[in-house]
């Protein structure tokens, strides 16, 4: 399993979770944990998806999410699961 961090945040708005699940959908990436919080009008999205099956390379997706997130006005952060936790340890 080849294991991605996928973190969005913006201005809340209709549509965030549809547009970037599409662009995951559409590569074959499977979504294995999601978490989501509005908190008064910022949209924060966390999700842990698998790639180890995904029609396009990491770099590529990772592109992908971004044109996304610019089109929609949120910013998309993706990540191999392993820098995550190394940027993020105690």
């Amino acid at each position: 399993m080849e294991r991605v961090v996928i973190t969005v945040t913006g201005k809340d708005r209709t549509g965030i979770v549809a547009n970037i699940s599409s662009v995951l959908a559409e590569n074959n990436v499977n979504i294995l944990d999601i978490r989501q919080t509005i908190m008064d009008d910022l949209f924060t999205m966390i999700m842990l998806v698998d790639i180890s099956n995904a029609k396009e390379d990491f770099l590529t997706l990772k592109k992908k999410l971004n044109e996304v997130g610019e089109k929609i006005g949120v910013k998309v952060i993706a990540q191999h699961e392993d820098i995550f936790k190394y940027m993020h340890r105690i």
